[in-house]
Parts: C-alpha cells; structure tokens; sequence
C-alpha cells in the first residue's frame, strides 16, 4: 500500500506538472491532495516498516511528538483540501460561467495557506499538552504510530482535557469540513437534477464520483479511527489498530486510483506516459540489437 501510495502520488503530480491542459484550479487542489497524501503514509509508513524488517521497535520522545504532530496536520490538511475540491465543483457545475474567474491561482494559493495555517494552529496544542504529562507508569504504547490518545494513555494523570481537545479537535475540523463537503454535494446535486438534457446529468454525476468516493473513505475511517479510542472499550485492540493504521494508509493508495480511472484527462496522459516509455525501450533495444549484430 505504502510503494502503491507514494507511486501513484508522485504519478500524479508529475502529470498535473507536465500537461497544460491540467492547468486548473480542480487539478491544483488534486496536486495538494497528493503531496499531502506523500506525507501523510510517509509519517507512519517509513516506521512501520522499520518495525517490522529491523525489529526496531524503539521511538524517541521527541521523534514521538513530531510524528504525532505531523500525522494529526496532515490530516487537517487533507481534509480541508477534500472540502475546497467539493467547493470547486460545487463553483464548476453550479456556476460555470465566474468558475475561471473566481478560483483564480492567487485565491487557491490563500485557500491552502489557511488550510496548513489551520492544522498548525490547531494540532500543536495536542503533541504540547502531551508533552507536559507524567510517564512513569509504562513506556510502551499499544499502537503502530504516535496517536495522540495511544500516547496520553500511558500517563499516569488526569487526561480528561487531552481527551476532550482531541475530540474538539477532530470535530473542529472533521465534523466542520464534512458539513461544508455535504451541504456542498446537496446543492451539486439539486442544480444538476434541474439540468435539461441526460447527458448533462451524467456527465455531471461521473464529474463528482471520484470526489465523493475519496471523501467517504477517508471520514468513515477517520471517524470510527476518532471515536473508538474513546468509547470503543469492546472492540479488541488488534482491530482498532488495523483500522487505524488503514485510514492513514488506504486514501493515499486508493486517491491516485480513483482519479486516475474516472477522470478523462489523467487517463489519457497516463497511456501517453506509458507508450512513451515503452515505445522508448523498444528504440532501445533495437539499437543494442543492431549493435549486437555489427559486433559479430
């Protein structure tokens, strides 16, 4: 999932680079989406795998914090770029005609500056507050990663208020993003139901698809991920942990996939890629055939 995740991410960034015609404000929040998804797997991935190949089961402190800090920013971020990519089709279908002119690359440049300023503002009270507890009772966390509420429990203290900003943390910004991304999709569709023709209406429909594919995935994992370190005490620990370390992993793989497949123009300039390539190797291997021959 992780070489799947990181391929298909940097794929995407470098079509978005390289064709012109990928040039527009959807496709810039698409390349946004992809470098946070390179860092988002990258945050547990590279440990994780350390774990497992070089028994290396061992974390500093600090390390500790920063990942934790990274993991829960790059969450706000890349559900803060889902809500302004469900905003830029709700701009593209429901007013066409300002699209262009309102989405300009000035407004998307300010647009991801809040989103990162937002998780910065928000996250680093938790990798703080956590900082700031006593660890005297056990130094193993019952987690693949550095999750906030994996860590807190290992205080021996009152966690009552970690607990609480964590969950007005991830209603702040789960529960406020998912609203606008809902109340975004319900006015799509009510516009495209009013369209004329059929063919408008599906084309439309496949317009949206691979968005609400994406934004389902990550914020049902997310949530149950949220909630059951609070009130999930019967579910087994292996079965959180897996979802958990699935909801960091499974969007980053499957984003590339998605809008590879349903969207018309990186379809296209991924098969040119690929015949490139291979019309590449096979020029190259003619030639060391030829000169293969010439030699004997």
């Amino acid at each position: 999932m992780f070489i799947l995740a990181i391929s298909g991410n940097l794929l995407m960034l470098l079509l978005i680079k390289m064709e012109p015609r990928l040039h527009n404000p959807m496709y810039y929040f698409l390349s946004t989406l992809s470098l946070t998804d390179l860092v988002l797997s990258s945050s547990i991935s590279l440990k994780m795998l350390s774990i497992f190949w070089l028994n290396h089961k061992e974390i500093s402190f600090l390390s500790c914090l920063v990942q934790m800090f990274f993991i829960h920013c790059f969450t706000s971020l890349e559900s803060g770029v889902l809500m302004a990519m469900a905003f830029d089709r709700y701009m593209a279908i429901c007013n066409p005609l300002h699209y262009t002119s309102a989405l300009t690359n000035t407004l998307i440049v300010k647009i991801v500056v809040a989103l990162v300023i937002r998780g910065i503002v928000i996250v680093t009270p938790c990798p703080w507050m956590a900082s700031r507890l006593p660890y005297c009772r056990t130094n193993v966390i019952a987690h693949s990663y550095c999750e906030h509420m994996a860590v807190v429990k290992l205080a021996a203290a009152d966690i009552r208020v970690n607990s609480i900003y964590g969950l007005f943390v991830a209603f702040t910004i789960l529960g406020v993003d998912l609203l606008f991304i809902l109340l975004s999709y319900t006015m799509i569709f009510i516009a495209v139901f009013h369209l004329p023709s059929k063919d408008t209406r599906l084309k439309a429909f496949n317009t949206c698809t691979p968005h609400m594919c994406v934004f389902l995935s990550f914020y049902s994992m997310a949530i149950f991920s949220f909630l059951s370190h609070r009130y999930g005490k019967k579910i087994p620990p292996y079965v959180h942990i897996i979802f958990s370390d699935i909801y960091l992993l499974v969007p980053p793989m499957l984003n590339p996939l998605i809008y590879g497949i349903k969207t018309t123009l990186i379809r296209e300039e991924t098969w040119k890629i690929l015949k490139n390539i291979k019309n590449n190797c096979r020029t190259r291997w003619n030639s060391d055939e030829k000169r293969t021959c010439h030699k004997i």
